[in-house]
């Protein structure tokens, strides 16, 4: 384990160090989105108020548990399942990007203005405050793709660096891109103890996470790893879940902006991986029809789970 996390910093700064010339603009961007979240986590922690309510963080860690067992209950079936038809494959995932759009919307970007419309007392500043925490939370999740090494079922490695990291371990940061934005999202929804938040966020995520655990199975098998194997590895890429959770609520803990700006980060980088991952994956093998039949399911269900919970 300690090799492999050694492999994927030294591919990560390689890739830090090989892309910048050629990517200068987005280098910079990420660095700033860094250093932004990390002042804003350093101001809440130095303010008056910026201890995390126990119960708050409690309902978090439970919240991103639910989102990492139902990513392992998703990856079971691959104990007995090795291939399902491509189309079948692509109307999931396509359920699980209308899913993870409704939670952005629903869960994330609404409660978020107005809370920030309430903070600011002019309905045009709440809505920047969480285009200002969307553009974060896509400038981070950008940065992400191109500078970490991972892998791509149909696009195979990407990163520079990625050469020193073995391809189960590039499919594994891959996913672990993919849970992270998730987990943090469970994590900023329960920073004032709402639960007509939380709850129906936390319903969506572990709803999506099913048919996604299923798919990282099947792609892991299809690059021979054996069943056992590869459900142990997809399910436990869903322990990046309570750890973003946690680093989520810390985030959004302290001052009043940041909870507003925490949910627009999370929405931002929600959104980034529907669009940049999820849904080109759907697409790929000609499939768009049913897949998109599949993303309206799933954004109907969370309005329904958000109606019912909310």
């Amino acid at each position: 384990m300690q090799q492999a996390i050694k492999q994927t910093l030294s591919a990560f700064f390689i890739s830090w160090r090989t892309q910048f010339n050629s990517r200068p603009v987005i280098s910079i961007l990420l660095l700033v989105s860094i250093a932004g979240l990390a002042i804003l986590f350093l101001m809440n922690l130095l303010y008056r108020q910026s201890t995390v309510d126990p119960q708050f963080l409690k309902w978090a860690l439970i919240g991103g548990g639910v989102g990492a067992l139902s990513t392992a209950l998703g990856a079971a079936p691959g104990l007995f399942v090795k291939k399902l038809p491509a189309v079948t494959e692509d109307t999931m995932l396509g359920m699980a990007a209308g899913m993870m759009l409704g939670a952005s919307f629903f869960s994330l970007i609404l409660p978020g203005i107005e809370v920030g419309t309430a903070l600011t007392g002019n309905a045009v500043s709440g809505v920047v405050i969480i285009i200002f925490g969307m553009i974060g939370g896509v400038v981070l999740m950008l940065g992400l793709d191109y500078y970490l090494p991972h892998e791509h079922q149909h696009l195979g490695p990407c990163g520079a660096g990625h050469q020193q990291v073995g391809r189960v371990g590039l499919f594994v940061l891959a996913i672990a891109l993919h849970n992270f934005p998730e987990g943090m999202a469970i994590g900023v929804s329960y920073t004032n103890g709402n639960l007509a938040v939380g709850i129906p966020l936390t319903a969506a995520i572990a709803l999506q996470n099913i048919p996604e655990g299923l798919a990282v199975v099947l792609a892991l098998r299809r690059i021979n790893i054996s069943s056992g194997k590869a459900v142990v590895i997809a399910a436990a890429t869903g322990l990046v879940e309570p750890v973003g959770a946690v680093m989520g609520i810390f985030l959004s803990s302290g001052l009043p902006v940041s909870y507003p700006l925490g949910l627009g980060i999370a929405a931002g980088a929600m959104i980034f991986v529907v669009s940049h991952e999820v849904i080109p994956e759907t697409h790929r093998n000609g499939h768009q029809t049913r897949a998109t039949v599949g993303l309206m399911g799933g954004l109907f269900a969370i309005m329904l789970i958000d109606t019912l919970l909310g």
